[in-house]
């Protein structure tokens, strides 16, 4: 049976408009009550990356958090919300996004994403076992609301990587130290998938992230929501509309190995608005095949050639100390120049594993992404 991906057309964040393409995107799903059931206790797991207002396209944009909110009450379902972001209270990046003022209108409750319990998972096929926040465990389940952007080190985070912010906030990193592999890490992605299962997905692209995403890109406008109940096939037509070959976003080739969902266009069934409508070949995103330089020896030599690496921007740090305190490694990959936190960040590559953490994270967004020249040739000759 063929997965199915609804394409809906959205072409700004005006209430009426998103709330009658949800409406329409759900409904060419099934409708919600193929998805819930009257008296369930369900989480809306928006992306939470850090406090940014909605038009910075870094969080899941209140209107879409709204417009679902709406479905599910008219089902009859209790709500909660929550995710775990990578440093800030969830509270405070639910304040900075919008989407805490709607959960006041609709008196929804943050559940606890700061804490969490270990579960087994024995049917992993790379990660055992998991700590889950307890907002996901104490719901009787969830609908994933993610945010089509760039990353660094998966080349988009979509409805897979969503799931990330089901682990609290500071046991996050340590999947980096432990899985500095790309390849690795994706098998955990998926992996934590198949263990939670989130009811559905619907997918925030009507401005999307590109270039230095997923917390500093720049928007670019879709005009478009996506839905499905496969997260591999919801981000496989994604990468169809960003001109990326879907296998080189390493969690849709392992998702669809491991069984999580549909890989292959000619497996999944594209309903609504015809997905020419929304083809972003210029979308700044990397294309190119993925070159592991942690794992391979005959790579680790090339390191320094072949990887992209984080470089701070000195014009725009204004020497916050984030980036140091979010590497994961110890030794830090970078550190105070001066040893005393009055100057420029500076980077030690040999320890640098590439995780992008610091990246991810800067709160001014002073560090950008180097792609040495033998990297954007071997892109530009297999791109």
């Amino acid at each position: 049976m063929k997965s199915k991906v609804v394409l809906i057309k959205c072409e700004s964040y005006d209430r009426e408009e998103v709330s009658l393409a949800v409406k329409r995107g759900i409904s060419l799903l099934g409708g919600i009550k193929r998805f819930i059931k009257k008296g369930e206790k369900i989480l809306l797991k928006p992306n939470f990356l850090s406090g940014k207002p909605p038009e910075n396209c870094v969080t899941t944009h209140p209107e879409v958090f709204r417009a679902v909110a709406e479905i599910c009450f008219k089902a009859g379902v209790s709500l909660i919300y929550g995710d775990s972001p990578g440093r800030q209270k969830p509270l405070r990046v639910a304040e900075k996004s919008g989407i805490a003022a709607i959960a006041r209108e609709f008196k929804i409750p943050i559940a606890d994403f700061e804490r969490g319990e270990v579960q087994h998972f024995s049917s992993g096929h790379q990660n055992k076992q998991f700590t889950i926040a307890n907002g996901i465990l104490g719901s009787d389940g969830f609908i994933s609301l993610p945010k089509l952007k760039t990353h660094n080190l998966t080349r988009i985070t979509g409805a897979v990587k969503n799931q990330f912010g089901c682990i609290p906030g500071f046991l996050k990193a340590e999947f980096h130290v432990k899985l500095p592999a790309v390849s690795d890490f994706s098998k955990m992605l998926v992996d934590l998938n198949l263990f939670l299962k989130s009811r559905f997905y619907v997918m925030d692209a009507v401005q999307a992230m590109e270039g230095n995403g997923p917390g500093n890109g720049k928007p670019y406008r879709l005009n478009l929501l996506m839905f499905s109940d496969d997260p591999v096939a919801i981000d496989s037509v994604a990468c169809k509309i960003l001109n990326i070959k879907p296998e080189r976003v390493l969690t849709n080739l392992y998702g669809e190995e491991f069984g999580l969902g549909k890989m292959s266009l000619e497996d999944i069934e594209i309903l609504g608005d015809d997905i020419s409508n929304f083809y972003a070949h210029d979308f700044d995103v990397q294309r190119g095949p993925e070159i592991e330089s942690n794992k391979a020896w005959k790579f680790r030599f090339l390191k320094n050639l072949i990887s992209n690496k984080p470089v701070i921007d000195p014009d725009k740090c204004d020497r916050c100390g984030v980036c140091i305190e979010q590497c994961p490694v110890e030794p830090k990959a970078l550190n105070w120049s001066d040893g005393v936190g009055r100057s420029i960040p500076r980077y030690d590559y040999k320890k640098c594993i590439r995780c992008f953490c610091c990246q991810e994270i800067c709160p001014s967004g002073a560090i950008i992404i180097k792609f040495p020249i033998l990297r954007r040739l071997i892109d530009l000759i297999s791109s």
